[in-house]
């Protein structure tokens, strides 16, 4: 399963390393990738929750503002 976010208040790598750390904290994360530039998080793994993951990221300081699942 693959989640496509748009996550807004992210401007550096430390925030990259926030959202980073929130989501592998998430049950059946197994990958995630962020484009600063384009505010885009990518994450793959195993029965995903989608509210799960918006928590984890709210809970990280930031919002996402667009979820596609593939």
């Amino acid at each position: 399963m693959k989640m496509k976010l748009k996550v807004e208040g992210m401007s550096c790598q430390h925030c990259v390393m926030a959202v980073s750390n929130a989501l592998f904290g998430v049950d059946g994360v197994e990958n995630v990738q962020i484009r600063l530039d384009s505010k885009a998080v990518d994450v793959t793994g195993t029965e995903l929750a989608e509210e799960t993951i918006k928590e984890a990221i709210y809970e990280a300081g930031y919002d996402v503002v667009e979820v596609e699942v593939e």
